[in-house]
């Protein structure tokens, strides 16, 4: 009987183990995998100055709203509060899971969207302003990207890190909490055209 009651007790202490690993890696393999890809993005929480710095440089703005890299959804919710339609890209499903959960509670669930896709396979051509959490490795590339896809009335935000080659119209905050406005207008070099209209002469 001793040794059936150790086999039994083996037994559920196997299956306790193996479900805690097996539950283990579905909860870590989401925040993992985007590190193993070309260029790592960490989830790292915006700061409350964070977002009212990027809040700052959405004054006077309208149209739709994209946070590539969205995150907990903080930066989409707190956009969509002030009006926007807003949409965050996020590979991690856990944490876009709970953005939408976030963005429900506080009611703004209809003007918000979450999906879970890798920055490098969207199209971001139809929104107006961008916002970017970015890590230094993937501003050249993104500059580049955002730079083809954009209309000349976009204006991109970058957090943390400014991309490495446009010049900022804007900027406020300091240290990890700096913004960097950037409007393609003046990026890409695109000019406004002034008709110019002279009086008939009879």
């Amino acid at each position: 009987e001793a040794g059936s009651q150790r086999r039994v007790w083996g037994l559920m202490v196997t299956a306790g183990v193996g479900g805690t690993l097996v539950a283990l890696y579905a909860v870590v393999t989401p925040f993992v995998t985007p590190a193993l890809r070309r260029v790592c993005l960490p989830f790292v929480p915006a700061t409350s100055t964070q977002i009212q710095n990027v809040l700052k440089m959405l004054e006077n703005r309208s149209g739709s709203l994209v946070d590539i890299g969205s995150g907990d959804g903080r930066i989409v919710i707190a956009a969509a509060k002030r009006g926007f339609k807003a949409v965050g890209y996020e590979l991690n499903p856990w944490l876009v899971w709970y953005s939408r959960y976030r963005a429900w509670r506080d009611g703004v669930h209809q003007n918000t969207k979450f999906y879970i896709s890798d920055l490098w396979k969207v199209s971001f051509s139809h929104y107006t302003n961008v916002v970017v959490f970015g890590v230094p490795q993937m501003m050249p590339e993104l500059e580049k990207k955002l730079e083809e896809e954009l209309e000349c009335n976009a204006r991109i935000i970058a957090c943390r890190f400014p991309f490495p080659c446009w010049v900022p119209d804007h900027t406020t905050g300091e240290g990890i909490d700096t913004v960097w406005a950037y409007d393609m207008k003046h990026s890409r070099g695109c000019e406004t055209k002034i008709l110019e209209i002279t009086p008939e002469t009879e």
